[in-house]
C-alpha cells in the first residue's frame, strides 16, 4: 500500500464516526451551551487580571522539600522564627503521605530525598524521633535503602550539619568556572538552572561551613547499618564505563581538597563569587528558590556581613517568594508572570476578545516592559545574536527562554500589537530573531541554550538531580512551528524543515511525543500535532495520524484524558491517569489540529469541559499537569485549568462553525 493510501485509510477510519458509534452518544451539545461557557470563563479571567496587565497563578507544589530546606536554612543563618518554624512543621505533617514518607506530587510514591528532608526539618524544630509521623517516616527511609541513597545536594546541605562527611559528598569544585567555554566541560554545557544552583554551592563546598546541632537534631537514626559506601558502579562486559570515570575523577578531586595548598583555589573562589554577584539582579539568582537560597548560603559562608547589601538584597527576593497565612508558610519555587499571561492574552483572544479590548493592550503594554535587554548566558554558545525574547518571571534578565518568547511573539501577533503600540513591531522583530538563532544543531530547540545536550555530562557523580542538561524537546520545537504559520513565514523555511525532521525522529514507537514541559505523553503529543497544523502540514500524513490515533486510544470514560507525573518513571503509564481540564484541552486541540473534528471522541471531550465547568467560570484539578524536572520536581500550574480549556472550547466552535 502506497504511503498516500494508508494515509487516506487511516483518515477515513478515525475521522469520521460509525452509525453504531453516534447512536451510543448523547445528543449533541448545544452551541448556547458552549459559548456561555466561554463567555463565563472570559469573565473569570478579567477578573482576575492585575491593575498592571499582567495574569499569575500560584505556581504550586505538592513536596515538603521547600519548606524543609527553609526550616534547615533559617537554622543555618541562624535566625530562626519560632511561628514561621510552626507553619512549616503544619504543612510539612499536612503532605505525609499514608505510608508515612513524603512524595514528588499527588499520588506519587514516596521519596527518599523530600522524605529525609522533611524528616530533617522535623527534628530541626523539635520533634522526637518517637512521634508516630517521624517513627512512620523512618520506617520509609530505611525500606528506601537509608539515608546514604539521598541525592548530592541533598548530602551537601547535611555536610553543612555535620549529618554527612564531606568526603562522603560528591565534589562540586569552584575551579570549573575557570573553564573556559571551549573546554568540552564548562558550566555553559550545564543547563542555565544548573549553573544557577551548582556555582554557589561550589562555594559552599570549598568553604564547608559547619553549624554544630544538639544531639536531639541529629539523623544518623536514618542510616542502614552496615552503610554501604559510595563505590564504583560494576563494570560492563570488563571494561569502563563514562560512570567509572567521572568516579575516578571525583577521588582525584577528594584528594586534591586534602592538599594543603590549592593553587587556582582562591582564584576559582574569586570568579565564582563575581560570577554569582553578577547575576544577583532583580529576581534573584536565575530567578528560582534553589539558586537563591543557595547564593545566601555561599555569602554566608564567605562570611558576608548581615547588613552587606548584596546578602540583603538576595534575601529579600528569596523570602517574596513566601506565602504566609494564619496556619501556614508556603513556597513558590519561582514567579510565572509571563507565561500565565501570554498564554491569557491567546486564550482571551482566540475566544473572541477583540485586539483592541483595553485588557488585552493593557496586558501588551506589560508585555513589551518585560523584554529581555540584557545579554546573559546564552550569548556565551550564540555570540552574535540580537538581544531580545522574554523569560519566565517577573524579571530575569540573565535567561530568557525560547518557550516564553515563542508564546509572547503569538500573543502580541495575536493582537495585532505591531499595528499601534509603540515599540510592539520592534520588539517582535528582535524576538523572531532571537529565536532562530537558538536553532539547535538537531533541528530542534531547548528552552534556555543551544545544544545543551552532552548526555556523558549526566554520568557526574554531582548531577543526579537530573537537570544537568537543557536538550531540544518536541513541545518547544514544535510551539515554534506553530509561531512560524501563524507569522506566515515562508514554508521552505530551511529552519522549518530541519525542525520537521527532529520531531519525526523524536516519536514514540506508539506514536505519541515525549513532553519535557508538561505532563507528560499528552502535552507533547498536542503540541506537536497544533503546531505541525497551524505551520501547514498535510495532516493526513501517517505519522501524524499515528499520534492522533494514540490521542483518541487514551480517552477516559468520562470522556477526558489524564496522564500522572507517574509516566516520567514508567512510561508503560503514557496517557494513563484521571481525567483533568488542562489534559482534555490538549487532546481534543491535538484532536481538531490531526482533522477529527467529527469523531466521536472529540463530542465527548467537549462535555466533559462544558459539564466539569465551575459556576465562576473556572475548572478544578486535583493532579498536576506542569512539569518542573522530570523525577525530581514537579509543578501545579493552577491557570492551565483555566486558559488551556478556554483555547480549546474557542477552537471547537471556530471550527463547527466554519463547516
Amino acid at each position: 500500500m502506497s504511503e498516500t493510501a494508508f494515509a487516506e485509510k487511516v483518515h477515513s477510519t478515525t475521522s469520521t464516526a460509525s452509525e453504531a458509534e453516534r447512536s451510543e452518544l448523547p445528543p449533541a451539545i448545544d452551541p448556547e451551551q458552549i459559548d456561555e461557557g466561554i463567555e463565563r470563563v472570559q469573565k473569570y479571567l478579567l477578573s482576575i487580571q492585575h491593575e498592571d496587565g499582567y495574569w499569575v497563578g500560584w505556581l504550586g507544589n505538592w513536596d515538603a522539600t521547600l519548606v524543609s530546606d527553609y526550616i534547615m536554612f533559617m537554622h543555618f543563618i541562624r535566625s530562626v522564627e519560632e511561628e514561621k518554624q510552626r507553619k512549616c512543621v503544619r504543612l510539612i505533617l499536612s503532605l505525609q503521605n499514608e505510608e508515612g514518607g513524603w512524595s514528588l506530587y499527588p499520588g506519587g510514591t514516596s521519596d527518599v530525598s523530600a522524605t529525609v528532608k522533611a524528616y530533617f526539618g522535623l527534628k530541626l524544630a523539635g520533634h522526637s524521633p518517637d512521634e508516630l509521623e517521624l517513627a512512620a517516616a523512618r520506617k520509609v527511609i530505611h525500606g528506601l535503602g537509608g539515608l546514604d541513597q539521598v541525592n548530592s545536594f541533598t548530602k551537601i546541605y547535611l555536610a553543612m550539619f555535620g549529618q554527612f562527611s564531606w568526603h562522603e559528598v560528591p565534589t562540586v569544585p569552584p575551579e570549573l568556572v575557570l573553564l573556559p567555554p571551549s573546554a568540552y566541560f564548562n558550566i555553559y554545557d550545564m543547563s542555565s538552572w544548573s549553573r544557577g544552583i551548582l556555582v554557589p554551592l561550589s562555594i559552599i563546598h570549598a568553604s564547608r561551613p559547619y553549624r554544630p546541632l544538639p544531639e536531639s537534631a541529629h539523623i544518623s537514626e536514618l542510616f542502614v547499618y552496615p552503610r554501604k559506601k559510595t563505590a564504583l558502579p560494576d563494570s560492563a562486559n570488563g571494561r569502563w564505563t563514562w560512570e567509572h570515570f567521572f568516579q575516578f575523577c571525583d577521588g582525584l578531586l577528594k584528594m586534591h581538597d586534602a592538599l594543603p595548598y590549592k593553587p587556582l583555589r582562591k582564584r576559582a573562589l574569586k570568579k565564582a563569587e563575581e560570577w554569582m554577584l553578577e547575576r544577583n539582579v532583580d529576581g534573584g539568582l536565575a530567578a528560582v528558590y534553589p539558586s537563591m537560597m543557595n547564593s545566601i548560603i555561599a555569602m554566608k559562608a564567605l562570611e558576608y556581613p548581615d547588613d552587606h547589601p548584596a546578602l540583603l538584597k538576595a534575601l529579600a527576593e528569596f523570602e517574596a517568594l513566601m506565602i504566609e497565612d494564619d496556619e501556614l508558610v508556603k513556597f513558590q519555587p519561582c514567579f510565572s508572570p509571563v507565561w500565565d499571561t501570554v498564554i491569557t492574552m491567546i486564550a482571551l483572544s482566540d475566544s473572541g476578545l477583540p485586539p483592541h479590548h483595553p485588557a488585552l493592550e493593557n496586558s501588551a503594554r506589560w508585555l513589551l516592559d518585560k523584554e529581555c535587554k540584557t545579554r546573559g548566558d546564552w550569548t556565551v554558545k550564540n555570540p552574535n545574536a540580537p538581544t531580545g525574547g522574554w523569560f519566565f518571571e517577573f524579571d530575569n534578565e540573565y535567561y530568557p527562554d525560547t518557550d516564553d518568547t515563542v508564546m509572547a511573539l503569538m500573543a502580541l501577533d495575536r493582537i495585532r500589537a505591531h499595528e499601534r503600540i509603540d515599540g510592539a513591531a520592534e520588539a517582535m522583530e528582535r524576538g523572531i530573531e532571537w529565536l532562530r538563532s537558538m536553532q539547535c544543531d538537531d533541528g530542534g530547540w531547548g528552552a534556555f541554550d543551544i545544544n545543551n545536550n552532552k548526555n556523558v555530562f549526566e554520568k557526574v557523580p554531582f548531577a543526579d538531580h537530573n537537570a544537568l542538561l537543557d536538550p531540544a524537546t518536541s513541545d518547544i520545537t514544535s510551539r515554534i512551528l506553530e509561531c512560524f504559520g501563524q507569522l506566515q513565514l515562508p514554508k521552505d523555511d530551511p529552519a522549518a524543515e530541519r525542525a520537521i525532521k527532529f520531531l519525526k525522529r523524536d516519536q514514540e514507537p506508539e506514536g505519541c511525543w515525549y513532553g519535557r514541559w508538561g505532563v507528560n505523553y499528552i502535552y507533547g503529543t498536542w503540541q506537536v500535532l497544533r503546531g505541525l497544523g497551524v505551520y501547514g502540514e498535510d495532516m493526513s500524513q501517517p505519522y501524524i495520524q499515528r499520534g492522533a490515533d494514540w490521542l483518541l486510544s487514551i480517552q477516559n470514560e468520562d470522556g477526558g484524558w489524564g496522564e500522572t507525573c507517574s509516566s516520567y518513571e514508567d512510561p508503560s503509564l503514557k496517557g494513563v491517569g484521571p481525567s483533568t481540564p488542562s489534559q482534555t484541552a490538549w487532546a481534543l486541540l491535538g484532536l481538531m489540529a490531526a482533522g477529527h473534528l467529527e469523531h466521536p471522541s472529540v463530542e465527548k471531550g467537549v462535555r466533559y469541559l462544558v459539564e466539569a465547568q465551575r459556576a465562576e467560570g473556572g475548572w478544578h484539578e486535583d493532579w498536576f499537569t506542569g512539569t518542573g524536572f522530570p523525577k525530581v520536581y514537579y509543578l501545579e500550574y493552577t491557570m492551565y485549568r483555566h486558559y488551556f480549556p478556554l483555547i480549546a472550547l474557542s477552537d471547537y466552535q471556530k471550527r463547527r462553525n466554519q463547516t
